[in-house]
């Protein structure tokens, strides 16, 4: 019984002890306080790390958000693209490399000569940007862009339209232009099967019309085996984004040959385009090979939709009048080791100068960053404040009224609470403007001073009698004193 007793004795002491150790979980606790104190230091964190973020991520890096991704994957203008003029990179082992010059020349003189230089590094490249010809204003270029199947050893060719810069010099403009702000629609297009092993098939731009809304092109069909078949040309409107077909011209050569008495079509023939004449009609010549020495089969006119063919002369020394209107850019020199030397040394400059203001760029960056930090975490402490002075009037009102007076009276509260804030503003906004004040204050007196001293530099002896002058209003002064 004494043992049962003092086992007892013993666990009733133990529980008041816990007791008084834990308190009840399910006490009365200010809730809303703890949640206000929670979300203030979750939101305190998010602009840690937000400015954490924008610190490490000034610089591209492989890592970006979903928000990243997607503004820098948003499509962007060509037109408004900006492109340098291209430089030769010089090796750091090389003391001086020649720098070309260039200079801009007719493109289609001598008439009908232009032709593409492929070479080997079609086989190798497998895409070739050919020789381009500008528009006589200077507001486009044309060039073919050459393809190489090298499953069917065979070619084909688009042709494309980049529009040049505005506002630059002609020659800039040339050499700003970029692939990259081509139409991506080609204006011109060769077949593109690759069934015929060998298949010869290229563009060539022949010349612009006189006011540039033409341009003259023709294919070269044949094979890279036994040669070029035959010559097809076309011109395309710009104004009305139509290309069209001008082998009517060759119609007209067979048909007219056929009278004569020579099926052309049993021979192997061409056509050469010349050009467009003054009239804007294109002009081509026509020659039969023999072997030997290539028969003349007369100079013909085709208008530059291909409904009116013409033969002009039979004569082989009849030499038309071509009009050359486009332009192109060809090598003029060299720069002189001077100039390259010079200009090495002002890039150097640059750079230098470029680094420094990179630099200075990045720290007013990282002050930035950290300056809006400040600004964010300055509000966010406000309003806390705010919202949890606000809680805590509001549990003392609990405790004494309820219903009705409990909401009206802390609807007094808030407006009370609000002239408080307004009255609080109103002083700190006086307060800087009394420092703005002072501070305008400050500057008028510099400003005063310095103009007084660039007077007196510029005219001492004004300053000097301006003194004399106030000495003697001075003593003016002190004798009707003393006459007082």
């Amino acid at each position: 019984m004494k043992k049962l007793l003092s086992t007892l004795l013993v666990l009733s002491i133990g529980t008041v002890s816990y007791g008084a150790k834990f308190s009840n979980p399910f006490g009365k606790k200010d809730f809303k306080s703890q949640e206000i104190k929670y979300q203030y230091q979750v939101q305190k964190e998010d602009l840690q790390y937000n400015r954490d973020h924008r610190l490490i991520n000034r610089k591209p890096t492989g890592y970006m958000t979903v928000e990243e991704y997607e503004k820098a994957s948003e499509y962007k203008d060509k037109a408004k693209l900006e492109f340098d003029i291209p430089k030769i990179e010089t090796p750091s082992d090389f003391k001086y490399i020649p720098k070309p010059t260039y200079k801009i020349v007719k493109y289609n003189d001598p008439p009908g000569k232009t032709e593409l230089a492929l070479g080997r590094r079609l086989f190798l490249k497998r895409q070739i940007n050919a020789q381009g010809v500008v528009s006589p204003d200077f507001t486009k270029l044309v060039y073919p862009a050459i393809y190489y199947y090298n499953d069917s050893g065979s070619t084909a060719a688009d042709m494309f339209v980049i529009p040049l810069d505005e506002g630059d010099t002609n020659l800039a403009k040339i050499q700003k232009a970029n692939v990259a702000k081509r139409d991506p629609n080609p204006i011109l297009s060769t077949e593109k099967a690759i069934d015929n092993y060998a298949a010869f098939r290229s563009l060539t731009p022949i010349d612009f019309s006189s006011d540039g809304s033409k341009v003259l092109a023709k294919e070269k069909l044949g094979s890279s085996e036994d040669g070029i078949w035959e010559t097809r040309i076309y011109t395309y409107d710009f104004n009305n984004k139509t290309s069209y077909d001008l082998n009517s011209v060759r119609e007209a050569v067979i048909y007219y040959w056929k009278n004569k008495g020579l099926h052309l079509i049993e021979k192997r023939w061409d056509i050469y385009p010349l050009g467009f004449d003054a009239s804007n009609n294109v002009i081509v010549q026509a020659y039969g090979y023999t072997g030997e020495t290539p028969v003349y089969l007369g100079c013909w006119s085709v208008d530059s939709f291909g409904n009116t063919s013409r033969l002009i002369s039979l004569n082989n020394s009849y030499k038309p009048v071509i009009s050359a209107n486009g332009y192109k850019l060809v090598q003029d020199g060299v720069e002189t080791y001077q100039s390259v030397q010079l200009q090495d040394k002002l890039d150097k400059i640059q750079d230098k100068i470029v680094a420094k203001q990179k630099k200075a760029q990045e720290k007013e960056e990282v002050k930035q960053i950290k300056e809006d930090y400040k600004y964010q975490l300055k509000e966010l402490h406000a309003e806390f404040k705010d919202e949890y002075r606000d809680n805590k009037k509001l549990q003392t009102f609990v405790g004494s009224t309820e219903g009705t007076d409990l909401e009206e009276a802390y609807k007094n509260y808030q407006q009370l609470q609000l002239q408080k804030d307004i009255q609080k503003t109103q002083k700190q906004i006086d307060k800087t403007q009394n420092k703005i004040d002072k501070l305008d204050e400050k500057i008028q007196k510099v400003t005063d001073s310095t103009q007084n001293i660039i007077d007196n530099t510029i005219n001492p002896q004004s300053g000097s009698s301006a003194e004399s002058g106030n000495a003697t209003d001075s003593d003016d002064d002190y004798d009707s004193f003393e006459e007082e």
